[in-house]
């Protein structure tokens, strides 16, 4: 048996056609930087996200810090994230010289507590970025209303959840700036490295679009001093190749979600995923957990099916924070959850015969 992890075996071959003809195009249009394929796919990505401005960029973290570097964030200033995230949401704060403050998740959803923010909010605090972990959404509504009562920035790191909502209204659209990553394996993925902030404020997407040409806006005139961080020509031509397939590709991802639901219903003392009631959810990641997690995984790579731990050390128990002096106990649901998380193969043409060798393999393990 060989289910890995990711593959990209029910996507590729039937857009090969198509993005061959992209790159073909690219190649033989001989402009390579911050031409016409970006300026199509930023106004078509915008247009997928309901927002007024997409500033295509070099990747993810790129983005979040094009994003906090825009709204000023800078050294001595505090930015809110949760506890359990992805290392780059940390970094891009630290890029700015600003301190990350860390508000534990709801145990059910994974994201970040609205209800624990307000106790982490001080004179220093100007934002708060939430993640919308694993493709679920936050709630942004009780979010915005905290950041608002506060007068706080908001900053969704979005790059899990293309084409999620919360309250009905698109992730990535909430915020002041927002950041994605189109990295290979999200589900809107490009062939390497991309990224891109949205925003509905015409005034922070211009300045964005400068600060990631050099500072930039009239070529060799540079107004601030800026960063080489633009979206690749090539990859947005493939990018824009892709988004037609997002909502597709996601249907799907939904549908294997809904059968493990029900096939590992009951199964041993496994945790399955719980969506909010006024969220979706778009399945970056199936994530189980179980207090026999590391067993678990042993079992299932010795019988060829791919898991991944997403993530086994939270950001403030990384030796790149130890710095900020903290201890182990201190995010009690964070270190709960990275100790416990288990992330199961999920990908666009996937079928319902693979889905149910895995969960086959997990009730096996509980069987021994």
């Amino acid at each position: 048996m060989n289910i890995p992890f990711l593959s990209f075996q029910g996507m590729h071959p039937g857009i090969k056609a198509e993005m061959m003809q992209a790159f073909s195009e690219f190649y033989d249009g001989n402009w390579f930087v911050l031409g016409e394929r970006v300026k199509k796919f930023e106004k078509e990505y915008a247009a997928y996200n309901k927002v007024e401005h997409c500033v295509g960029l070099s990747n993810g973290l790129d983005a979040l810090h094009i994003a906090l570097r825009t709204l000023g964030i800078q050294q001595g200033d505090e930015v809110i994230i949760p506890s359990n995230t992805y290392i780059a949401t940390a970094l891009a704060i630290s890029y700015v010289g600003a301190t990350p403050v860390f508000v534990e998740p709801d145990l059910q959803t994974y994201n970040i507590d609205p209800a624990k923010i307000e106790t982490a909010i001080t004179a220093k605090t100007k934002a708060i970025m939430p993640v919308h972990l694993y493709g679920q959404a936050c709630d942004m509504q009780s979010i915005m209303n905290v950041a608002a009562k506060h007068n706080l920035f908001v900053i969704e790191d979005n790059a899990q959840a293309h084409g999620a909502t919360s309250q009905g209204k698109l992730t990535g659209a909430w915020g002041h700036m927002n950041g994605t990553s189109f990295y290979p394996g999200k589900n809107l993925g490009a062939l390497g490295d991309a990224g891109a902030v949205t925003t509905n404020d015409a005034v922070l997407a211009k300045k964005a679009y400068t600060l990631r040409n050099y500072g930039s806006e009239r070529k060799y005139y540079n107004e601030v001093i800026g960063y080489n961080m633009r979206l690749d020509e090539c990859q947005a031509g493939l990018l824009s190749v892709k988004l037609k397939y997002l909502d597709q590709w996601t249907a799907q991802r939904k549908q294997i979600a809904a059968w493990y639901d029900e096939m590992l219903k009951g199964t041993g003392d496994i945790i399955l995923p719980a969506i909010h009631q006024e969220a979706t959810h778009v399945y970056h990641l199936y994530v189980i957990r179980t207090k026999h997690r590391d067993e678990l995984q042993n079992h299932l790579a010795a019988v060829g099916i791919g898991t991944l731990i997403h993530y086994p050390v939270p950001p403030h128990l990384q030796q790149a924070y130890a710095h900020l002096g903290f201890k182990k106990g201190q995010f009690p649901l964070a270190e709960e959850i990275a100790a416990t998380c288990l992330s199961i193969p999920l990908w666009p043409g996937m079928t319902q015969s693979q889905t149910a060798q895995v969960v086959e393999n997990i009730a096996g393990f509980y069987k021994k």
